[in-house]
């Protein structure tokens, strides 16, 4: 096969998959997987059904194009270089506006690689956020697997490194309706709860409002484990005393002109905005695996392997 011409900014291309490749054990998608194409980095390959016809294929092609971006983003967030993956876009659930959500099996790669994405047809930025979502919880060092901490981590991972595309998936607003039960000072071990979920994207809005982005707050929440709460959090960012957490966090709330309407109500958005794409040079696209290895910040953590509890991301349920 012919090498691909460069760009006028003699940027790499995505380029076309081997066909004999083995197609990779998806989750749940038993139909026919067809190959778009691999990130000029190597380290996504990316499917459709191709069944979903020209939008889905704009949905896969484009989200090959974003491939590097993103995996790069999130390198910098977690300050460690991620493995190899593979996507598929499909109409997960059934839908094709994003709304069915994400899945893989596991929180590394290696149980955790096969992706699968929803299309989502005239709108891919959805696609590359459900993709980040599933990537970040690869990139957890085998910790927060199904548990709400890493939930509320994967999905803030998706709001910074997808622009906020998956805003209808809030929790946090139904978590303040349902009277804000503390899961600052206690870890819910589900990633299925929306009140604890909803509790935590709202306590770390709060936290990356106080001056702590998401490349400080993600080694922290790993290094903390399953065991970590978002309370064990804030005391070892700020240096306060864990027991300060929860009632600052509240005083916080309670001093909202608005209350809590989304998933983000201390409008830490702006604040991280820079975080998807400041990445450190020896984590830019590129860059070996090896120097990129070696130039790791002392600390980080080599990925693990973890056992298979991730749960299928979705849009909170509507109460009737």
């Amino acid at each position: 096969m012919t090498a691909p011409k460069k760009s006028r900014a003699s940027r790499k291309q995505p380029v076309l998959a081997n066909a004999s490749a083995a197609t990779p054990a998806w989750p749940s998608y038993t139909g026919t997987s067809q190959l778009v194409g691999t990130s000029p980095s190597g380290r996504v390959t990316v499917y459709v059904d191709p069944s979903l016809a020209q939008q889905g294929q704009q949905n896969a092609q484009d989200l090959l194009n974003d491939a590097d971006r993103i995996v790069s983003a999130n390198d910098g967030i977690f300050g460690t270089i991620g493995g190899p993956v593979s996507v598929i876009v499909f109409a997960l659930g059934g839908q094709t506006d994003g709304t069915g959500g994400a899945d893989h099996m596991g929180c590394d790669y290696t149980t955790g690689n096969a992706i699968e994405v929803d299309a989502s047809f005239g709108n891919s930025s959805r696609v590359s956020a459900l993709f980040e979502a599933e990537l970040s919880e690869c990139s957890m060092n085998g910790n927060l697997c199904g548990e709400s901490t890493g939930e509320a981590l994967s999905r803030w991972c998706a709001a910074v490194i997808g622009n906020n595309a998956l805003s209808d998936f809030a929790t946090a607003p139904q978590w303040s309706q349902d009277g804000m039960p503390d899961f600052v000072d206690k870890t819910d071990p589900t990633d299925q709860n929306a009140d604890s979920t909803g509790c935590g994207m709202a306590f770390l809005s709060w936290v990356m409002s106080l001056g702590y982005n998401l490349n400080a707050i993600a080694p922290a929440m790993v290094a903390l484990g399953d065991s970590g709460t978002l309370a064990q959090l804030y005391a070892n960012l700020t240096s306060d005393s864990s027991s300060n957490a929860w009632p600052k966090f509240q005083t916080a709330i309670q001093a909202l002109p608005n209350g809590v309407t989304s998933d983000d109500p201390f409008n830490a958005l702006t604040a991280t905005a820079g975080v998807a794409t400041a990445i450190p040079a020896q984590l830019a696209p590129g860059t070996s695996q090896t120097q990129a290895r070696s130039s790791i910040p002392k600390g980080a953590k080599p990925v693990s392997v973890c056992a298979p509890k991730s749960k299928r991301l979705l849009p909170p349920k509507k109460k009737h």
